[in-house]
């Protein structure tokens, strides 16, 4: 089998396993990081969404084969130390707004919050519109979607006076 080698959570990675299987199985069963859930496997409920590059991806729908070497995947398990803090302004916003309930869907509503907190701040907005809330589509069985609105408004209030980005794009 092919050597896959990419960069997780600030650490580079060699797994022997095909092109073709998606990333998260890579991620789960053969690396052990678990906090990128598996919901549908066809990029619909977005249980699984992480960030390459600083950009938010759903891995159920990636082929390994398709990462580079220079690839950064973070999940919610690095989102903390790729910030260089105990918690990611929007994992603070999480708890701040009591977001979770059932929790299955937060490590991906939390890595889709940061991806879009990133790129509004980037662009110098410190406001979210609803539209653009209306935009997000992660699904959460619990309906805790107002708490969401909630907490991506107040870390993005938090982020804009001092930024915190990942990855290399932003």
């Amino acid at each position: 089998m092919p050597i896959q080698r990419f960069r997780v959570n600030g650490q580079p990675v060699e797994v022997d396993v095909e092109d073709d299987v998606r990333l998260l199985w890579v991620l789960r069963d053969l690396l052990g990081i678990t906090g990128p859930k598996y919901g549908c496997g066809l990029s619909v409920c977005q249980a699984c969404t992480s960030l390459v590059n600083g950009e938010a991806f759903n891995p159920c729908a990636v082929p390994v084969g398709q990462l580079r070497p220079s690839d950064e995947v973070t999940t919610i398990e690095g989102l903390p130390g790729a910030v260089g803090l105990e918690l990611h302004p929007v994992q603070e916003a999480w708890l701040d707004e009591d977001v979770a309930q059932c929790g299955f869907c937060q490590p991906g509503q939390i890595m889709t919050a940061v991806d879009l907190v990133q790129r509004l701040v980037a662009e110098g907005r410190a406001e979210v519109t609803d539209a653009e809330l209306d935009q997000l589509r992660n699904v959460c069985r619990c309906g805790t979607y107002p708490r969401v609105r909630a907490a991506i408004r107040r870390a993005l209030a938090a982020v804009s006076e001092t930024p915190v980005f990942v990855g290399a794009s932003h």
